[in-house]
């Protein structure tokens, strides 16, 4: 009796910081809501004063997907950038195709400015006709080792990290950069909100109709995004606590970046290193600095479709977030680190890394108190409908946050659907995720750091569902 009354305890907590977090998202968006209604970024877009950036597009097996993508980026509402892609030996016609749509040559003799290690770079290609457009081939190391490649390439001193998979919309970039001459001297990371791009309508690398997916596993990641980026992210940015700028989209300093070593390789979970490893510079050089999220600049992207997928991505984030939080564990309650050591990292620790065991733990013992006659059903029921109602509330809040700022989903019946997936994925799929959490654990124990089977499809055929 005593564990489960430990179990609801925690459960309690762990509510009562995620509403905590959401009210400080909701204390903020009404600043978001006017930056992202009424800045003129149109201004800022052929201004000479705005920083140059270099966008570092990493690739693996991207042939469906990397044209359009680079087609888009290279159309982008910015005065000055560069795009880079890194090529990590795919055993696809990903470099072919490049080569193909760009008309890109060998360079006899490209110059590397950063001095990361790397794996062996095989080429690098260019056409003057395309001048912001690079493209690397190297030997395969992971998406780290192709980012490092990246910076080690780049002309510009900001740098900013894309998914092959992914579509900037055309002023994303521009205001993630408002942000950043807000207060450049500090800020050394922006993230930008990642949204899934299953069920739009997409043509010429852009999309053209926002709608929420068809399938059940797309529309779930949806909802399941929604919360963690405008429910969560925009809180955490609030009180520099902010431990992950996705990898999918995010803008840095590229000084720092390379100050800290750039990306740790060897395992997933890079994004989350990066920043962790940011914030323990700063801190530990004493320098006054900011990690913040700019919820107005959009990146959509295509999510797992399947089963196999979904499992082997979130094995992986496991993976991450368990090796992460180990080799960093210096840091927990550790008044040097500040908001990070004192707050960030302990909560990631006991309610991310370590909830599963809890919840799983927890509901096993209420059960069998049930079952052995030591407490009365309704005391479990009880539990399950607060744990249910409180999750319910949050993935409402979150959706009540994109309606307030943004309104992207226009039609009433998509409202109707986000509220009725947000109750059903806490019927089997959100305890799949508990389950997949779990294994990925075991698989970090086992040394299993396999990157798993992620297939794509071109846009054209994931628009011909929307």
């Amino acid at each position: 009796m005593y564990y489960g009354m430990i179990a609801v305890y925690y459960v309690m907590i762990v509510n009562i910081l995620y509403f905590t977090i959401m009210a400080l998202s909701y204390r903020n968006i009404g600043t978001i809501y006017r930056r992202s209604k009424y800045s003129n970024y149109n201004t800022l877009s052929g201004s000479e004063l705005v920083p140059p950036v270099s966008l570092l597009v990493p690739a693996f097996n991207e042939e469906l997907t990397i044209s359009e993508n680079v087609n888009c980026l290279l159309t982008l509402n910015y005065p000055t950038y560069e795009v880079i892609v890194i090529n990590d030996g795919s055993s696809d016609n990903t470099v072919d195709v490049l080569i193909k749509e760009f008309r890109l040559k060998k360079m006899p003799n490209p110059e590397f400015r950063g001095t990361i290690d790397t794996q062996e770079i095989r080429g690098v290609y260019h056409n003057p006709d395309y001048p912001s457009l690079f493209v690397i081939d190297k030997e395969n190391g992971g998406k780290a080792d192709s980012l490092n490649a990246g910076i080690n390439l780049s002309h510009y001193p900001l740098i900013s990290s894309i998914d092959a998979d992914s579509l900037l919309e055309k002023d994303a970039l521009i205001r993630m950069a408002r942000m950043y001459m807000e207060n450049p001297e500090e800020m050394v990371a922006i993230g930008g909100d990642v949204r899934i791009a299953n069920g739009c309508l997409i043509e010429n690398g852009a999309v053209q109709k926002v709608s929420l997916p068809r399938k059940i596993w797309p529309m779930f990641q949806s909802i399941e995004y929604m919360k963690a980026f405008l429910g969560g992210r925009i809180g955490w940015s609030h009180m520099n606590g902010l431990i992950i700028v996705s990898g999918a989209f995010g803008l840095f300093r590229k000084d720092y970046v390379i100050a800290v070593g750039g990306y740790r390789g060897g395992y997933p979970g890079e994004d989350m290193n990066i920043i962790i490893k940011l914030h323990r510079y700063m801190l530990s050089h004493k320098i006054p600095y900011k990690v913040a999220f700019c919820p107005e600049a959009v990146c959509w992207t295509q999510a797992p479709d399947t089963y196999k997928i979904i499992s082997n991505q979130r094995k992986r984030w496991g993976r991450g977030n368990l090796k992460n939080m180990i080799e960093n564990r210096g840091m927990l309650f550790n008044p040097k680190y500040k908001v990070m050591g004192m707050i960030t990292m302990p909560y990631n620790v006991l309610f991310e890394t370590l909830n599963p065991y809890f919840r799983i733990t927890g509901l096993l013992a209420l059960v069998g108190y049930t079952l052995l006659d030591m407490t009365h059903w309704r005391i479990l029921l009880t539990f399950f409908l607060l744990n249910f109602l409180s999750g319910y509330l949050l993935s409402v809040g979150a959706i009540i946050l994109e309606e307030i700022a943004f309104r992207r989903y226009k039609k009433l019946s998509d409202l109707w659907k986000m509220l009725l997936f947000s109750a059903l994925k806490f019927f089997g799929y959100h305890q799949l995720g508990v389950l997949w959490r779990v294994q990925g654990h075991i698989q970090y124990l086992q040394n299993n750091n396999s990157w798993g089977t992620m297939t794509r499809q071109s846009w054209s055929e994931e628009s011909k569902t929307a």
